[in-house]
Formats: structure tokens, sequence, C-alpha cells
């Protein structure tokens, strides 16, 4: 399974074990020459480790609610879904480049040469996978772990349209 961090300059990527249950950080995609190169790459990814489904980041605002961020995000996932050749899920991203910058500060690492490198936004793609993951661990289908959760295609697990979030 891979986790994506969709942003507008770069594209994080983390992928799963084999059980599901440990996420960590692969590889930072550059925005730079397009989005055709980086869903190349991840559908290529894709095929090469036998992925057979992706999570995105969803960038909701402090109240839950769906901005312009969000909405790109959603975009992304459709087009990668077709691209890619696997459902994608959207999974909550609150927090999560903040959870990568602590996580980089624990293992005494330096944050700043990560930033510049672009390695926090894999390290954040890999935050959203775990949680994704670890919820649906926990037996929790991934469109019931929270209100925000949705398919790619803007249903949840029932087919019928997300209410806003």
């Amino acid at each position: 399974m891979l986790g994506i961090d969709a942003g507008e300059r770069r594209v994080g990527v983390a992928m799963s074990d084999a059980s599901r249950a440990l996420a960590s950080p692969l590889v930072v995609l550059d925005r730079g020459g397009g989005l055709a190169p980086v869903l190349d790459a991840l559908a290529s990814l894709a095929q090469r480790e036998g992925v057979v489904e992706m999570v995105v980041g969803l960038p909701l605002n402090a109240d839950g609610s769906r901005g312009p961020q969000a909405r790109r995000a959603q975009d992304f996932a459709r087009v990668a879904s077709r691209v890619v050749g696997v459902p994608v899920s959207l999974w909550d991203e609150r927090l999560s480049t903040q959870e990568a910058e602590s996580i980089v500060r624990a293992q005494g690492r330096n944050l700043r040469r990560l930033r510049q490198r672009g390695q926090i936004d894999a390290i954040a793609a890999a935050v959203i996978l775990q949680d994704f993951l670890d919820h649906s661990a926990a037996g929790h289908p991934a469109s019931d772990a929270a209100a925000s959760q949705s398919r790619a295609d803007g249903s949840n697990s029932e087919g019928s349209p997300l209410a806003k979030a």
C-alpha cells in the first residue's frame, strides 16, 4: 500500500510492509516537470511493488471543512486512481507535517536540511499512511474511522456522497 502527501511542489511517497502494519518513507517526487511524470513514477512503482491500494492525504481546514487544498488533493487522488489503476482513499492529514517534523527532531536529524531536500514530505506521507493503517488494524473500516475520510470518488463505503466533514 502506498501513502501519498501530494503537495504543490513535491509529492511525498511512503510504502507499507506486506502485513500493512508499518509505513516507511520511500521517495519524494518533484512536480517541477508537471503532474504526468509524477503519475508515471507512481504507476511504475505500484506495478513493480504490487501495490493494490493508495491513500492520499486530505488537507482539511482546522475546523474539518474542505478548502482549496483539499479539493486539489481530491483531484490528485481521482487522477492518480485512474492512471495507477488502483483504488485510492483520502485520509485526514491535518498536522501530519508537524508530526513528521517532531519525529525528525526526536531522531536528532537536521530538520532544516530535510526540509530543503523535500524529504520531510516522504516522512509526512509515512505519517498519513501509518495513521490509516492503525485505524484499519483497529477494526475500523477506513471510511468509518473518521468523518473526514472518503474514497477518491467522493463517496463513502456505501457509495453515497459524503456529507461535509
